[in-house]
This record gives structure tokens, sequence and C-alpha cells, in this order.
């Protein structure tokens, strides 16, 4: 049994991500294995959280994998640990657009069995603060709040009344935290700004997170109250057994490991740690490599995965790399499999806010005013690398550009959601679409990409 927290709110911008990068980092700076976790389908807070504590951040999205998924993938991710810690969404009741409570915390935290730690900004109220955590502890009562974390109080007099105000709650205060400007994580037009775009910065900000949370949390209390959880009593899930037949997905025959190079480095951060092991899984050779700085793609490369990040801030170092450029439009040419999502969907693209990208596809994106943001229900429109016409995926938009056309001739998905529309570009072995996937909901993706790659080296 692994113990275990929920760090919640009762909306965004509360302190989730300084309270739960705080806590993973100072329970493993007190020698602990500590697993971390984010509800929903947020790329950049997990890379804090890996930061923090050594061990890749993984997400844990009921819409995307289905709420059969969501224990047995946290055991997976939080096999061998003293101690997980799971990070919400939004506010503790919030999930996907009218359809109640999935995706929600508070639903993860029931299928967790796991309990609450409710962080409260009380900058702008004293006594209210008590009804405030009365009403989100006994509005669900299969939602076990365990106590709650006071962010940026004021003063010693503040708290008092804090203090005071929820002694007749029931809630315990497990912890009280002043405005602190050194734990400020910069932010800009999609949220936090990831940590390979800041690596020295983002190591001083965990560490002042993990000083904040010591000094100013009971760590014993929580330590105590995250093993209180019950034993889930469910198997841990695997990418290879994922991958048999009558599990989703394909085992392939004996055959020389296709060699799949999925891009990274600043500009490609956003993906899921499962995504790889499931590559790995179906008989793939993985390899990293960075869009900004190699000027080739790994020698022997059979297949090509891009996947999200901000290729927005970096166009011009994107476009200045022309050799990479080239040899990614070259191994398109040839029908290998290339599988892009958002970033990779402008990578692929003409060009970028003017700027030459590969022109593999006949498009061209640019920055856009306007937010796209929301879970996605898809259908495969047509035949692809990855997925059969008609197949039904989950998926997510989040991106501030558009590509003109939307669509290819042969379209990626057909979407229900919020209105009906096709997107995205099926071009030969490319797949290209803005949206997010998650693969461990659909195991097959990869093995039918593995599958496609397994005729030998083509570039």
């Amino acid at each position: 049994m692994v113990a275990r927290l929920v760090i919640a709110a009762p909306s965004s911008g509360a302190g989730k991500t300084t309270v739960a990068t705080g806590l993973m980092a100072a329970f493993a700076g007190r020698g602990l294995a500590v697993s971390p976790h984010k509800v929903g389908p947020d790329y950049i807070d997990p890379g804090y959280h890996a930061l923090a504590t050594g061990r890749p951040g993984r997400n844990l999205d009921a819409y995307m994998c289905g709420t059969g998924l969501i224990a047995p993938l946290f055991e997976h991710g939080a096999r061998g640990c003293d101690l997980a810690v799971v990070e919400g969404v939004m506010g503790l009741y919030d999930g996907a657009a009218d359809q109640g409570e999935l995706a929600s915390t508070a639903q993860v935290s029931k299928l967790l069995k796991a309990p609450v730690v409710l962080v409260v900004d009380a900058s702008s109220q004293s006594r209210s603060v008590a009804a405030l955590v009365h009403g989100f502890a006994s509005w669900d009562p299969e939602v076990r709040i365990g106590g709650v974390i006071l962010n940026k109080v004021a003063t010693d007099r503040h708290e008092h009344l804090l203090r005071e105000a929820l002694g007749e709650s029931g809630v315990p205060v497990l912890g009280v935290l002043r405005r602190a400007p050194a734990v400020a994580t910069p932010s800009r037009h999609l949220g936090l700004v990831p940590v390979a775009e800041r690596q020295a910065a983002a190591v001083e900000a965990v560490a002042a997170q993990a000083e904040q949370v010591r000094a100013g949390c009971d760590m014993e209390a929580l330590l105590a109250l995250a093993r209180s959880a019950p034993d889930l009593r469910t198997e841990a899930w695997s990418p290879e057994t994922a991958g048999r037949p009558g599990a989703g997905g394909a085992v392939l025959p004996a055959r020389p490991a296709p060699r799949v190079a999925v891009a990274g480095g600043a500009a490609f951060t956003f993906s899921y740690a499962e995504h790889a092991e499931l590559l790995t899984a179906a008989g793939a050779e993985v390899v990293a490599f960075d869009p900004l700085r190699d000027e080739a793609l790994p020698e022997g490369t059979s297949g090509l995965v891009i996947g999200g990040g901000f290729p927005e801030m970096y166009g011009g170092e994107l476009s200045a790399n022309e050799p990479l450029r080239k040899a990614v439009a070259a191994l398109a040419a040839t029908g290998a499999p290339v599988a892009a999502e958002c970033a990779g969907l402008l990578y692929l693209a003409r060009s970028l806010d003017g700027s030459p990208m590969c022109g593999v596809l006949d498009a061209d994106a640019r920055m856009s005013e306007r937010l796209t943001l929301g879970y996605r229900d898809a259908v495969a429109v047509n035949d692809s690398v990855l997925a059969p016409a008609g197949a039904r995926m989950r998926g997510h938009e989040f991106h501030r550009t558009v590509i003109e056309p939307g669509a290819g001739e042969l379209a990626a998905w057909g979407l229900r959601q919020p209105e009906r529309r096709v997107e995205g570009f099926v071009q030969g072995g490319v797949h290209a679409s803005y949206v997010h996937t998650h693969w461990a909901g659909a195991p097959e993706v990869a093995a039918r990409f593995v599958e496609r790659c397994a005729g030998g080296p083509v570039a």
C-alpha cells in the first residue's frame, strides 16, 4: 500500500502547484521515495513534480483514460514508493464540461480512496473561511477532506482569525503559508513556463517551495494523514500487458526493434511518460532528440513522434535549424510513420508566424488571441498510422494558435464538441492534429504505430 494525499483547492490560483510541489520536494528531502501525480491533462506541472522528486510526473485523466484506469495507472507510477502526492486540477469539484464529476479532482480522490488536503487562498477573508471549508467538506460525503492548508496569509493576527474560525469546522489546519515571492513560478499564455526553459531558476523555485512548506506545515500530521489511506486492492497498469491481445493492443512478432525518434528539448516539452513506455513495450527502440540542437534525426530512424510544447516561442531557432527541417521532410516523404500533436503539427507546417518550418503540410500557422481549450471526443475520419477509420478516442486541445487550412484533404479527426468539425491531417504516413491523446487509454495506438515502423530503417 502506498500512502497518498490529494492536494486540491476551491478554485484555480489558490496555490495547489506551490503546495503540492513543495510537499513532494520536502518529503523527498527527508529520504522518502515520492511518486508525483497530476489530475487532468496538464503537461507543465508534472515537469516541476519530476524536478521535486526525481521521478516522472504522471497524469491521472479520467476523461481520456477512463475511470477504470485511474487506480491502475496510479499503482504503476507509485510502485516502490513510500508516498504519493497527487495535485488536483481547477477547483475540487470541477471536471469535464457537462459531464458531472467526470475527470474532477473529487472523482479521482474517490477512485484512489485518498484523503484530500484543501489549499485555501486566505488573502481576502477571515471568518468566512470556515463557511467555505465546511461547504467543500460536506458537499460530497464520499470525498474525505482530511485537512486544510491556508495560503497567502498576511500576518500573525490574520492567522489567528483564520484558525479561530476553523476551530469549530472539524477540519484541522495542517499548514499556514505566508506570501513568498521566491516560490512564484512565471506564467505566460498557456500557464506556467516549463522546467526545460528555466532549469536553474526552476530548481531554486522548487527548493524555496520545499522550505516554505517545511516551515509552515505540520509534516508529521500530513504524513499520518497520507498513511491513513486504505489499500486500493487493484492491479498496477503495465505497458507490456496493455499491449497484449485481449487487452486492447497487439504484440509484434520477434524482429529487429524499429527506432522511433521522439522530439524533446525546450520547444517540445508536452508528453506523457506512458507513451514512451508503450512504444518500448510494443517493440520499438525509443530515442530522444532536440529539434533546437540536433541537425539530424537519430541514425536509423524508422518513425517520428513530435508532441506538444511551445514552438511559437522558438520559431526563429527551429526555422534556423534547416538541416533538421529538411531531414524531417525527407523522412515524411518516404511514407515513414510520423505522429504529431499540436506543437508537432505546427512544426510540420509550411510556416509558423512567417518563419519556414518543415513544409510537410501544405498549411501555415500563426499565433492567435483566442485560447482553444477543452476535452474532445474524436473519431478517426481516415485510416492512419495511429488508428483505423471509425476508431474513437478522447483527447484534449490546448493552444493559442491557428493553422490554415484546419484540415487536410484527408482529415485526422472528426470532433463532436463543442462544435462538430473535422481537423488535422492524414498524409501518407503522417498523422498531424491539434488534439492531444493519452495512449494508456488506447494502447493499440502505440502497437499500430510501431508495427508500421517495423519495416526497417528508412532514414
